[in-house]
């Protein structure tokens, strides 16, 4: 059985866009998924069809549930921190998640809950009323919301935008603790560094369809028309013009080189010093996801 099924997924919106161009999918449990695109690409309304909150054409279902016919096992096995910040501004952050336990019949799971409150850094918001919150804060009681009845699968929809870059770590160390523990995950993100670190399997979609589905590591290792670039900080001397055709960028302080081999930047440090330039700091960067990303939309 499948976490995540996704068969021929179509969904037309009443102006004629077409978000959502015959979508196939297929996750395992205990995958984690980043699903990358540019915005208007088509992730918003597949999320929101495996929510259940938009119509579509084909079907989807959640740990064997259809979405459509068999929505409230779905929904029990699925939580989902959509982008969007929604709550009832009267009510406290501890109401908020137990009114949220009550929506899916969880009952005496105040260690959870308390846990949910601890990990996402709310302890002393606990009885603040949300509208009080700051957008941060919104943004990590959204995600102890999705978590309240401990789903089988989790959808996260930009998680951690306008999150401070220490509870962001906070919270990617919680969710890769729940990955651990068998959750199935689905991530969009425009931190691609989070990416990186955490999906195993990298879904990309442009314009409703998906463009390329493969592992982290076979979409990384597949860079090789791709070039890795140089970063020199110098001081004094000049570039030589037979290094100067593969100078990217320059500033009166850093030379960005494209590079193709190691021996490429063998050359280009001897050229360097041979002529008289001192070489502060050097950094290879190596093709990212991004990278990668914007080569597939090219094609």
């Amino acid at each position: 059985m499948y976490a995540l099924e996704i068969n021929n997924v179509e969904k037309i919106y009443s102006n004629g866009h077409k978000a959502l161009d015959n979508i196939n999918l297929k996750v395992n449990q205990g995958d984690f998924i980043g699903l990358l695109g540019v915005n208007g690409a088509g992730k918003t309304s597949l999320i929101s069809s495996i929510s259940g909150i938009n119509s579509f054409k084909g079907s989807i279902s959640v740990m064997g549930h259809d979405v459509i016919t068999d929505v409230v096992k779905a929904k029990l096995n699925l939580g989902v921190v959509p982008q969007e910040l929604a709550f009832d501004p009267f009510l406290t952050v501890a109401k908020t998640l137990k009114f949220q336990s009550g929506l899916y019949g969880v009952k005496n799971n105040q260690s959870w809950l308390d846990e949910l409150i601890s990990r996402m850094h709310l302890d002393d918001k606990v009885n603040a009323n949300t509208r009080a919150l700051s957008g941060g804060m919104k943004r990590r009681l959204m995600v102890a919301q999705a978590l309240v009845h401990k789903p089988s699968v989790i959808i996260l929809d930009e998680p951690t935008v306008g999150v401070d870059v220490e509870i962001r770590k906070n919270i990617w160390e919680f969710i890769e603790e729940l990955h651990k523990k068998g959750h199935t995950i689905l991530l969009t993100t425009h931190y691609l560094e989070e990416v990186e670190r955490l999906c195993n399997k990298i879904v990309m979609i442009d314009k409703g369809k998906i463009i390329t589905e493969s592992s982290k590591e076979d979409l990384i290792n597949n860079t090789s028309s791709l070039p890795s670039s140089l970063d020199v900080d110098i001081s004094g001397g000049d570039l030589l013009p037979e290094i100067a055709d593969i100078v990217m960028s320059k500033t009166d302080s850093r030379v960005k080189f494209k590079i193709e081999n190691s021996e490429q930047i063998v050359m280009i440090l001897n050229k360097l010093v041979a002529n008289g330039v001192k070489i502060e700091n050097i950094h290879v960067n190596k093709p990212n996801l991004e990278d990668i990303f914007l080569q597939y939309l090219r094609r």
